[in-house]
């Protein structure tokens, strides 16, 4: 539940943190016009914004920059380039030096954690993988490579992915992070149509 407090130019609401995101304190001002902001204070995030906008519209500004100040951290900062960088390093070590052709953070797999297509040998991450820790992200990384040497989820598919020591450990975290963000995520990962 969130706390509020008043004073004649600024409205704070404190949100508790969620599973997905830290406790979030949002400062509606009657001097901001336009703009909005979000930066970090301790643990928190501190968003500020006009105290004109509100409802839905509201809500949906909070939530897009404090999703893109979390996926500023220091951490997350690299981009796609530090993500494919990590793969070909990940590659070398557990899948036979195959490597992708591209790896990207996308924002559309509703889904899934992640993806590959062995045709085009592109595999895409979801950016909720962002705020997981690294050992979690390169698990999946491992298991998207190994795709491109076995399409399906055969025997010899798990003996590939199953190089990464902590694959089964993050398993377990993605199932209880998926449990705690409210997702059902499917188990095909492979798209054969590219």
């Amino acid at each position: 539940m969130a706390k509020s407090s008043t004073s004649s130019e600024t409205q704070i609401t404190i949100e508790p943190p969620r599973f997905d995101r830290p406790e979030v304190e949002i400062r509606a001002s009657t001097r901001r016009k336009k703009t909005g902001n979000a930066h970090w204070s301790g643990s928190r995030i501190v968003v500020q914004i006009p105290a004109r906008v509100r409802g839905r519209e509201r809500r949906a500004f909070v939530d897009e920059l404090v999703e893109r100040l979390l996926t500023q951290r220091p951490q997350n900062a690299g981009g796609d380039g530090a993500l494919e960088e990590r793969a070909h390093v990940l590659a070398e070590l557990y899948n036979d030096g195959v490597l992708p052709a591209s790896v990207r953070w996308v924002t559309n797999q509703q889904a899934r954690w992640a993806s590959c297509s062995p045709g085009s040998r592109e595999i895409r991450v979801s950016s909720r993988l962002r705020q997981c820790p690294e050992w979690v992200i390169d698990a999946v990384l491992v298991h998207e490579l190994a795709h491109l040497q076995e399409a399906d989820h055969s025997a010899r598919f798990y003996e590939l992915a199953d190089r990464h020591p902590r694959q089964q450990d993050s398993a377990l975290y993605l199932d209880g992070y998926a449990l705690g963000l409210g997702l059902r995520i499917e188990s095909t990962d492979v798209d054969t149509s590219q």
